[in-house]
């Protein structure tokens, strides 16, 4: 099997990537299965690769080829229809392997939602069929000018959808483009004539549409998450997707968006609390005050332990619950009760993922002391994975939203943080 090597430059890649066949899995299990045989693979440079900033060009192929990219895809285009609690499992078994790589392909799952919401039934057989075939999605991100916070936030969207004879042209800055450096279609948000939100998909390679690597962030360092620029990219009318739509109807892009960025929490936080253990176990000391002989006998080291993995079962309960219940809304006709069930559903899962894998992350230091700090470990990618991580969508929010909801039955806002 063809892939890329860990040592190939975003720069190598500057036109469309390779396209390899990808398969079609049809199980639940087997979805399980490949997702542990790519974590096992990508456990082992995860740390070497946040070190050195080296992206995951071939763990993202073997993620594609295996036919992972195209789980959530209906069978009706050519997917296997796989539920929500298989792609939330699947995100959380990768991420605790190297979370980057698990972020990276999430974009890609929410534009499917989004392109299954809005898109006409010939967009969703091409464009959904093309990642059935192994095509990957990048997203140009929110947009900002010069790099500066020039936006009100991340919904205002200034680049412009210009007509240029039959088709479009879209001109802007975008930047946390996570993704874009490895994919196939980039898709960027525009306005048109008439002020309404579209979405553009674009072929990699087009004139005028540059991708920058120039994501210097202290965690998630290998996610490509840097800038788009768009000159004058001209888009076929037929890949625009008129998302407008979706702030006038019920919808769950939003939650089952939020899951997987749940799951991604969720896996940081395993994968800290796990290696914490280890790492106690071979080689911590205990208190000189314990009077123990391990430091895994040190009754303050076994009480902080047992906080720690009771509150990740309890996360890891949450995610799971909220993933059941996005399948079961989405086998009933969607109203706007059960849309905004399934937003608090994800909202609750999210809340707890955000802070046990913050948690967890730094906890590992005060339980496993100060050898745990050295730079040979690199322990620290955990704690900067979850922060970087959890400022996509500040928990905070959650936390209102939840209260809002119960309180005062109050719907949350139809966007994709919600």
């Amino acid at each position: 099997m063809t892939r890329f090597t860990a040592t190939q430059s975003p720069a190598q890649q500057d036109q469309l990537p390779p396209l390899y066949p990808a398969q079609q899995i049809q199980s639940h299990q087997q979805a399980l299965s490949l997702a542990h045989d790519l974590a096992q693979i990508a456990r082992s440079g995860a740390a070497q690769r946040d070190r050195e900033q080296q992206l995951p060009w071939a763990e993202l192929e073997q993620f594609t080829r295996t036919g992972l990219g195209a789980i959530s895809i209906p069978k009706l285009y050519g997917g296997p229809e796989l539920p929500f609690t298989t792609i939330a499992e699947v995100f959380r078994i990768i991420s605790q392997a190297d979370p980057s790589l698990g972020q990276i392909p999430q974009n890609q799952f929410g534009i499917i939602q989004l392109v299954l919401a809005a898109g006409s039934e010939e967009q969703k057989q091409r464009l959904l069929g093309s990642v059935v075939q192994g095509y990957r999605i990048g997203n140009a991100g929110p947009e900002l000018s010069n790099l500066e916070l020039s936006s009100h936030d991340t919904l205002e969207v200034r680049a412009r959808l210009d007509r240029n004879g039959k088709d479009y042209r879209i001109s802007g800055e975008k930047f946390y483009s996570t993704g874009a450096l490895l994919a196939h279609w980039i898709t960027a948000k525009a306005v048109d004539g008439e002020g309404r939100l579209v979405l553009a998909f674009i072929p990699r390679g087009t004139p005028g549409l540059q991708i920058a690597d120039d994501w210097t962030g202290f965690g998630q360092r290998t996610t490509a998450s840097g800038t788009v620029v768009l000159d004058q990219v001209s888009v076929a009318a037929e890949n625009l997707i008129p998302i407008w739509k979706l702030s006038e109807q019920p919808n769950i892009q939003g939650a089952s968006a939020q899951l997987i960025q749940a799951a991604i929490d969720a896996g940081i936080a395993r994968a800290a609390l796990e290696d914490a253990t280890l790492f106690v176990r071979q080689y911590s000391r205990p208190w000189i005050d314990a009077q123990t002989e391990k430091a895994s006998e040190d009754p303050y080291t076994l009480n902080e332990f047992g906080r720690l993995y009771l509150e990740l079962d309890a996360a890891e309960t949450l995610l799971e619950r909220a993933a059941q219940t996005l399948d079961q809304i989405q086998a009933e006709p969607l109203s706007a009760d059960s849309a905004a069930r399934a937003s608090i559903s994800v909202a609750k899962a999210q809340a707890i993922t955000t802070e046990i894998a913050l948690l967890a992350s730094e906890k590992l230091f005060e339980l496993a002391g100060s050898r745990a700090t050295l730079g040979e470990y690199n322990l620290d990618r955990h704690w900067r994975n979850a922060r970087t991580h959890s400022l996509h969508d500040p928990v905070r929010w959650k936390y209102h939203t939840i209260g809002h909801y119960h309180l005062n039955g109050a719907h949350p806002a139809r966007h994709s943080w919600i």
